[in-house]
C-alpha cells in the first residue's frame, strides 16, 4: 500500500505522522511502523502517532502512541504537542484541543508552531540514592550532575534503564539534569523504546522539573529546560505532595509530508 504520513519535530524529538481517522494503518503491525521508524530503511523517526477518532464525542481526537521499536508505550509529551500541531494543519482545531491518550485526558493550546498541553497531575515522587523517579505519563528517573555533556547518556542510561530496580515498570526513561540557574536546567535523556539518547524527551522534562522542586533545588513554579535539541518549559502549582496545573510548552513544527509504499 501507499502510505500518506507527515513528519513533525518538537525541539528535535521527531515523529511521524498519520491520519488514522479511517483505519489505513494497523496497530497490530509491529514490524511495519518498526520499518516506517527505520533512519536507514523507512522515513526514521524517534516514534510514529496515529491521530485517530475518540469514542468519547468532547475529544477532537485520539492519541495512539508507537516507540520506534515498533511497540506501543506510554505517554510522549513532545509528541502530544506536535499531533496538537498536526491536528490543527488538518482543520480538526483552531486554537484549543481536548484528546484522550494513553494516559488520559488532555488539554492544549497552539499559537503559531508554540505548543502548550496540559500533563496529568502527579504524585508519588521517589526519592532514591542520588536520584529520584516520578512518572508524568511515562516513567522518568533523574539524576543531577554536575555537568550533562560529560555523561555518556547510552552507557549510563542503558544500565539504569534494564537495572532490577526498574524491571517491575518494564524499565525507565532516564534523564540527566544540571543545574544552570534558580529556573533553568539542563537536560538529556535516554527513552526506552528508541534505545538511546533523543534530542529532547517532553515526560522527561517534565519530570527534570518537578524532581527539581521536590528536591528544592528550585522554588521556581515555571522552570526552563534546555536541550541538545532545544528551549522547553514546564509551568506547574505545587500543592503539597502533587503538583497540578503541569503545563509544557514548547516548538512543533512540520518537517515535510510524504508518501511511502509499505
Amino acid at each position: 500500500m501507499n502510505l500518506t504520513f507527515y513528519k513533525y519535530q518538537g525541539t528535535g524529538n521527531d515523529f511521524i505522522m498519520v491520519d488514522n481517522r479511517t483505519s489505513v494503518l494497523s496497530k497490530n503491525d509491529t514490524n511495519l511502523i518498526q520499518f516506517l521508524c527505520d533512519r536507514r530503511f523507512g522515513i526514521g523517526a524517534d516514534g510514529l502517532i496515529l491521530l485517530e477518532n475518540s469514542e468519547d464525542p468532547r475529544d477532537d481526537f485520539k492519541m495512539v502512541y508507537f516507540n520506534s521499536d515498533g511497540n506501543e508505550s506510554s505517554m510522549c509529551g513532545n509528541g502530544g504537542r506536535c499531533l496538537v500541531a498536526f491536528a490543527k494543519y488538518l482543520g480538526i482545531i483552531s486554537e484549543e484541543a481536548a484528546f484522550i491518550a494513553i494516559d488520559g485526558f488532555h488539554e492544549a493550546v497552539i499559537q503559531n508552531e508554540l505548543v502548550g498541553l496540559k500533563m496529568m497531575d502527579v504524585t508519588g515522587i521517589e526519592k532514591k540514592e542520588n536520584a529520584l523517579f516520578l512518572n508524568t505519563g511515562s516513567p522518568h528517573h533523574v539524576i543531577f550532575s554536575e555537568d550533562v555533556d560529560e555523561v555518556d547518556v547510552k552507557k549510563e542510561g542503558a544500565a539504569i534503564r534494564y537495572s532490577e530496580t526498574y524491571a517491575p515498570h518494564g524499565g525507565s526513561n532516564v534523564n540527566f539534569a544540571t543545574f544552570v540557574d534558580e529556573a533553568t536546567f539542563k537536560v538529556r535523556t535516554y527513552e526506552r523504546g528508541v534505545e538511546n539518547e533523543t534530542l529532547s524527551c517532553g515526560t522527561g522534562v517534565t519530570a527534570v522539573a518537578l524532581a527539581a522542586h521536590a528536591s528544592g533545588k528550585t522554588s521556581a513554579s515555571t522552570v526552563h529546560l534546555s536541550t541538545p535539541g532545544g528551549e522547553l518549559s514546564v509551568k506547574f502549582t505545587p500543592a503539597g505532595d502533587t503538583f497540578k496545573d503541569i503545563w509544557l510548552t514548547g516548538p512543533a513544527k512540520q518537517v515535510f509530508k510524504g508518501e511511502i509504499s509499505c
